[in-house]
């Protein structure tokens, strides 16, 4: 990252504050705007930055991300709460007065009981936290929509994202329901339902001849040049990654204010399991769930699976891969935060593993046989992983395992609509059914 992409952040246009690594939005933001933050911190040096819309270190060019000062906060406060993110706000980088601001109001989704799948994978007591019931139908409007909110109140003009399709949908979604402008970049080879998505919501889609890192650096690019622009993975990506910790927060209440022994989360970019993990810790610390181990695995596909290659050879660095999978939403070759999902996982006792296209395949028809979910190829990965993990002895299938399915299957029907058709084609007759040897 450059330099001058480092101070332009959002837009230079009021003087800095010592120790800002660049100028914040005119007239900065409101008293409250980011609820119970106090600053932003660098994750590498700690070096401290006041909020606003910075989003890498002047020190170290390291990942900010927020810091806070958390009142206490009860169960029951949190209960009594509407049933969406919102009833976690004070444990957010968003004003109290949150709910008053046109957006989605996504998560509180289903957390199932998985006796199926469970029975059929040798897993005593097994979980499927079901994203795919959120406005766009993945976990991206809960991280949207703390970058909508972020935005909001840095007076951004343009909301905006590179995308590998889920967020390019639910950004483009929370924009029209805040009534802001909203442009969303996607590489063009993207599944056409995820397409038809987005465009739906917004006549600025831009597709662009190339891969989703190819699309985040022109993002990278167009953030550093023109005022007034929120990408929510760019520039305002501290306060969108904070949406991630929603999941961890509603699978400790769901499961009655306790924490799972195991959880299998994907991996793109990595932030969904970091946050995940960071919101288990933060309940710990509230006094909320009491403190007890857990173990955290990623799930990767292997024709984009850097982090898990980095885990398997016991290194620290991630070599960046051109990815080629089916699980597009994974197909992040160059993970940001990679490297904090190693720790995660070595630290935790848990562990990073991928399965080829033709296993995230079959991930996708067993969680839908047994269990009536029909994920998408994201949610076919970790089931499939979860799979793997059993068989090769890394999970234990007597402690109590929470998987995440982050998308529907309907964005991504291209995967299995040649592993599943008609039983048989058939005349109207009793006698032509009974030919089929469907019957009882």
């Amino acid at each position: 990252m450059s330099a001058d992409v480092v101070e332009k952040q959002i837009t230079p246009e009021v003087p800095s504050e010592p120790g800002d690594p660049g100028g914040a939005v005119k007239n900065g933001p409101r008293e409250g705007a980011f609820g119970n933050a106090t600053h932003l911190q660098c994750r590498e040096c700690q070096h401290e930055v006041t909020l606003g819309p910075f989003y890498a270190c002047p020190e170290c060019f390291g990942p900010l991300e927020v810091a806070y000062a958390f009142p206490a906060v009860t169960r029951e406060e949190i209960e009594a709460g509407p049933r969406n993110i919102w009833r976690y706000k004070a444990l957010l980088p968003v004003p109290d007065d949150i709910e008053t601001s046109p957006n989605t109001e996504p998560g509180f989704t289903r957390l199932l009981r998985a006796h199926n799948l469970g029975r059929e994978l040798g897993i005593d007591t097994l979980w499927v936290k079901d994203d795919s019931t959120n406005p766009t139908n993945s976990f991206k409007d809960r991280v949207v929509a703390c970058a909508l909110s972020a935005a909001i109140e840095l007076d951004a003009k343009v909301f905006a994202c590179p995308s590998t399709g889920n967020l390019a949908n639910a950004v483009a979604a929370a924009g029209a329901r805040a009534g802001i402008k909203t442009v969303v970049f996607i590489p063009s080879n993207l599944e056409h339902p995820k397409q038809v998505n987005s465009a739906i919501f917004t006549d600025s889609l831009v597709a662009v001849n190339g891969n989703y890192d190819d699309v985040n650096k022109l993002a990278s690019e167009i953030a550093g040049e023109e005022d007034g622009w929120a990408f929510v993975n760019v520039n305002v990506r501290p306060y969108y990654a904070e949406g991630s910790k929603t999941l961890g927060y509603e699978i400790a209440e769901q499961l009655g204010w306790r924490l799972p022994d195991q959880i299998v989360i994907p991996v793109a970019s990595g932030s969904q399991l970091t946050k995940v993990h960071k919101s288990f810790q933060e309940l710990i610390k509230l006094g909320l769930v009491e403190d007890k181990p857990y173990k955290v695995y990623g799930a990767q596909a292997t024709g984009c699976s850097p982090v898990s290659v980095a885990y398997k050879a016991g290194t620290d660095a991630i070599r960046p891969v051109k990815p080629d999978t089916i699980a597009k939403s994974l197909a992040i070759g160059n993970p940001a935060d990679g490297i904090y999902v190693l720790d995660i996982c070595r630290e935790t006792g848990g562990a990073v593993e991928d399965i080829t296209d033709e296993q995230v395949r079959d991930g996708i028809v067993q969680l839908a046989r047994t269990e009536g979910i029909f994920t998408e190829t994201a949610g076919g990965t970790t089931v499939g992983v979860l799979k793997k993990l059993v068989e090769t002895g890394q999970l234990d299938t007597t402690l109590e395992t929470v998987v995440i399915n982050t998308g529907h299957g309907l964005k991504t029907l291209d995967s299995v609509s040649d592993r599943v058709s008609a039983a048989a084609t058939i005349e109207p007759s009793y006698a032509a059914f009974q030919a089929t040897g469907l019957g009882a």
